[in-house]
């Protein structure tokens, strides 16, 4: 059963995952965009060792002056009981000096070593901010790049449109116009004939009766 689910998570996960491939292929800006999360997101991961490099250099740093002040302190220790022939307490200063003092040469070594390899982390992590800065102007220049391209886009098509469609369109309404009128006027001409030509019989009439 466990493995029958296991198989359907991975077949999902695999299709979302191909969905998201052709996704990005079909916006490159979207795909820009979740690679440099993904960087900022590393980024961060390596700031935060960069910082626990610098923790552990400070560390051996305490380590290197403890030991190295014990094992000062042990000589001191083993001087004084030689000059008061305590031999037993001059061998166990003396072995005790030399433990410290081996630590210290360790704690040393182990200092400079991680002094060497912060130094190198704290280049190469700058290097990494650098890139990722010019990698996000990259990105503001090719987003700009597309919204002119999408505006210049839009542009033509309506250009391109109005050479066609919008022209024919008017054509048809100053047509319908030119329609509406001379119905218009035709009506009008009809309604007003009537009258026109009684007023005419009316002038020829009194026309002759004054001749």
């Amino acid at each position: 059963m466990t493995n029958i689910f296991t198989r359907i998570k991975d077949s999902v996960s695999a299709d979302l995952h191909n969905l998201m491939d052709q996704k990005e292929q079909k916006n490159p800006i979207a795909a820009l965009n979740n690679y440099l999360r993904q960087s900022e997101q590393e980024k961060e991961k390596v700031r935060k060792l960069v910082d626990r490099q610098y923790k552990l250099k400070d560390e051996f740093t305490r380590e290197y002056h403890k030991a190295q002040d014990l094992a000062d302190k042990r000589l001191k220790q083993a001087s004084v009981a030689q000059k008061a022939g305590e031999e037993e307490l001059y061998d166990f200063a003396m072995k005790e000096q030399e433990e410290y003092q081996m630590r210290a040469d360790r704690m040393k070594v182990s200092r400079s070593e991680a002094a060497e390899q912060l130094e190198t982390l704290e280049q190469k992590y700058e290097e990494m901010k650098h890139k990722l800065k010019d990698m996000h102007l990259r990105r503001m220049e090719l987003m700009g790049r597309e919204n002119v391209a999408k505006a210049n886009h839009q542009i033509n098509r309506v250009v391109e449109e109005s050479t066609d469609k919008p022209f024919a369109r008017f054509a048809d309404m100053e047509q319908y116009i030119e329609g509406l009128e001379y119905k218009v006027n035709t009506s009008y001409y009809k309604s007003t004939f009537d009258s026109k030509i009684a007023k005419l019989e009316k002038e020829l009439k009194e026309k002759v009766k004054t001749n």
